[in-house]
């Protein structure tokens, strides 16, 4: 699988900013900002109508220089609810750094630095509190982060995000 590339010269931090979305409009994006990059996100999965699904969508990958925040904005209808960021490694199978919870209410949180003690690639998963009409099913936000001298190898595809 082949991912969407968004290449800064500049110092780079992340920012997932999102539209207005209500829960019957869709999930809604993300916007990822680092340094001079403005990227977007699709939500890989989510809760149409009551029922849990998985969305066709390609995570974008950001490359960012050192010493810059990674700030994320989320829909207005998922800052209600509740969100956090989880940091994976580049399968997204081990978690790195424990759920970080936005502040309650706010659609604007900056996560981390990216020049945090993190391998050289990685994933930011953006993940909406869960509850609502499908219970333990919750939407989620990948995007990939690449520092210099990390690749992301063979990434998961998006139809397979972790659960939660």
């Amino acid at each position: 699988m082949d991912l969407r590339r968004t290449t800064a010269l500049l110092p780079v931090a992340a920012l997932l900013l999102a539209g207005c979305a209500s829960e019957e409009e869709g999930p809604g994006q993300v916007r990822v900002e680092v340094g001079a990059v403005d990227v977007t996100a699709s939500a890989t999965q989510g809760c149409d109508d009551g029922e849990k699904v998985r969305y066709q969508t390609e995570p974008p990958v950001v490359e960012v220089a050192p010493d810059n925040d990674i700030t994320i904005t989320v829909p207005g209808s998922v800052a209600e609810r509740g969100w956090a960021v989880q940091v994976f490694d580049v399968k997204l199978d081990t978690v790195l750094m424990e759920a970080i919870p936005a502040p309650e209410g706010e659609d604007r949180f900056t996560v981390l630095e990216s020049s945090a003690d993190l391998p050289k690639a990685f994933y930011l998963l953006v993940v909406e509190d869960k509850g609502g009409a499908c219970g333990e099913w919750s939407r989620a936000w990948p995007v990939g982060v690449i520092r210099a001298g990390g690749d992301l190898g063979d990434a998961p595809s998006s139809e397979a995000p972790p659960e939660g």
